[in-house]
């Protein structure tokens, strides 16, 4: 606490739909209790999907453990970090997802790593060589890697994580042109350019060490392989100056650190998905659902939540308990006799504490929310085609 809070190094952050208690009566509570106020409070965005924000009431939220389960921790939390410009709003797709591990960390970082140690222990006799004399080419990537260093750095302090990461890929591909530049493969073939060719060596190793570093708040595990490839301890921020590696540290190849991915993403969506990325479905698949008439017998807010109604229908001669993220729209009394289409065969789903046993239908259009209704009375229970 004193070390931070009451340095006055503490940073605030929050969701940008909770800036008035956080901007405002917190501070004021602080003042008032003569504690030291935060150095800045950051307020991010959303994320959204189809255009629209993810909502459990609607269904359309993205199950974060299935795709690290399928993906990787790493490759989430490269996509998040790199894909928001922080404050903004900012869209998931699984497509987005898969094309970004492709691309930068399959394609960039993983072909350069397994390159690289690939041509160590090739080239070098699986070890790291001593370190020659550099030429214009290895002036100018320590040059890369310095301003990348400065860029992460001013970054980071803005919450910029998204910049950071770009600037870490300005390094990493001056690092893959280096590569294809100086050719160690046919330095291999001549003798002569023995020394040459350790200079070149003992700089691709320096390069995955100084990426072993910057990529460690990213994707750790991945960092942490790379370090391990070429011998490197623990990442310290202090040891990012070029110029740390050792010579004769052991070197291991490293490789499938993000393979690529050629499966298809998810083709079954959430219910409650936008019709962007549901596509088309089968007559037998839409039959699974089952659409019926609800007569809403009794509704109220659900506490805590300024979004959620809890409502008491009947449908047949059955009564259930269903959430529906209308409150915003309806007063719970102006729902009470109204009779609603509900899917009627959803498993059951807690939201702020509450089961709801159904999904209430609506349709929506730039924050407006309407409840599908029946332009003539039917009996509650039946059934919608």
């Amino acid at each position: 606490y004193k070390e931070l809070w009451a340095a006055g190094h503490a940073e605030h952050l929050i969701g940008k739909d909770i800036l008035k208690p956080h901007g405002v009566y917190w501070p004021t509570m602080l003042h008032a209790a003569g504690i030291t106020l935060y150095r800045r409070l950051n307020v991010h965005g959303y994320w959204t999907i189809g255009g629209g924000k993810m909502s459990k009431s609607i269904g359309n939220v993205v199950e974060a453990f299935q795709l690290t389960d399928k993906y990787g921790h790493d490759a989430f939390r490269y996509f998040l970090l790199r894909e928001m410009n922080f404050g903004l709003d900012a869209s998931f797709s699984e497509e987005a997802f898969v094309g970004r591990l492709n691309a930068d960390l399959a394609n960039d970082l993983g072909n350069f790593v397994s390159r690289a140690t690939t041509m160590v222990l090739n080239f070098g006799g699986g070890r790291i060589p001593a370190r020659g004399a550099a030429g214009e080419s290895e002036v100018a990537l320590r040059g890369a890697l310095e301003r990348a260093v400065a860029d992460v750095d001013a970054a980071m302090e803005d919450f910029a994580f998204q910049r950071a990461l770009a600037a870490i890929w300005e390094f990493l591909g001056f690092a893959n042109r280096y590569v294809d530049a100086t050719a160690p493969w046919t330095l291999a073939k001549d003798p002569a350019k023995r020394e040459r060719l350790d200079s070149v060596l003992w700089t691709l190793g320096e390069s995955l060490r100084c990426l072993g570093i910057l990529l460690d708040p990213f994707v750790p595990d991945a960092a942490a392989k790379i370090r391990a490839g070429i011998g490197s301890g623990a990442p310290r921020l202090q040891d990012i100056a070029w110029g740390g590696l050792a010579a004769g540290a052991s070197v291991q190849k490293v490789s499938g650190l993000f393979p690529r991915v050629d499966v298809k993403v998810s083709e079954e969506p959430k219910s409650g998905a936008s019709a962007d990325s549901a596509g088309k479905i089968p007559i037998a698949d839409f039959a699974k659902v089952e659409l019926r008439v609800a007569e809403v017998l009794a509704a109220e807010k659900v506490p805590k939540s300024k979004k959620l109604l809890k409502l008491t229908v009947k449908v047949g001669e059955e009564t259930r308990t269903l959430v529906a993220g209308v409150a915003e729209q309806y007063e719970p009394e102006s729902l009470v006799g109204r009779k609603v289409v509900i899917v009627a065969n959803l498993e059951p789903a807690t939201l702020m504490g509450v089961e709801s046993n159904g999904m209430v239908l609506a349709a929506s259009h730039e924050g407006t929310v309407s409840l599908l209704t029946l332009d003539k009375d039917v009996p509650s229970g039946s059934k919608v085609k």
